[in-house]
């Protein structure tokens, strides 16, 4: 496997400002993970995004996919063209897993929850 391709200057920074921006994206949906933007004040937003996206439940992306909003999320965040440099194939390879695999398990609930019609 190769390691992560050479990212544009200050792609990591910006990519920080970002995952700090995630805090109030998702509160103006009414939910505030302080848990997330605590990680990322104390790791750095790349750091946090490595560890983050092998640990499922931890950044919000169902909460996003529930508010038909999966494109505010980290792991969308790292697939942008301009931040793919700082992250492994690896790493990249399971941010596309982790939001193929919520929107099918997402999408597959809500027809399962349609309400029947009782006779």
């Amino acid at each position: 496997m190769r390691g992560p391709r050479s990212a544009a200057p200050g792609a990591e920074a910006r990519f920080h400002t970002e995952m700090m921006g995630l805090y109030d994206r998702f509160a103006a949906l009414g939910f505030r993970p302080v848990l997330l933007r605590r990680f990322v004040l104390l790791n750095g937003g790349v750091a946090a995004a490595k560890e983050l996206v092998f640990k499922p439940g931890t950044t919000g992306l169902e909460r996003l996919l529930d508010a038909g909003t999966p494109e505010l999320s980290m792991e969308a965040l790292m697939l942008r063209p301009e931040y793919l440099g700082l992250f492994s194939e690896l790493e990249l390879k399971e941010a596309t897993q982790r939001l193929a695999s919520a929107s099918r398990s997402r999408s597959r609930g809500r027809l399962q929850a349609q309400p029947t019609e009782r006779k």
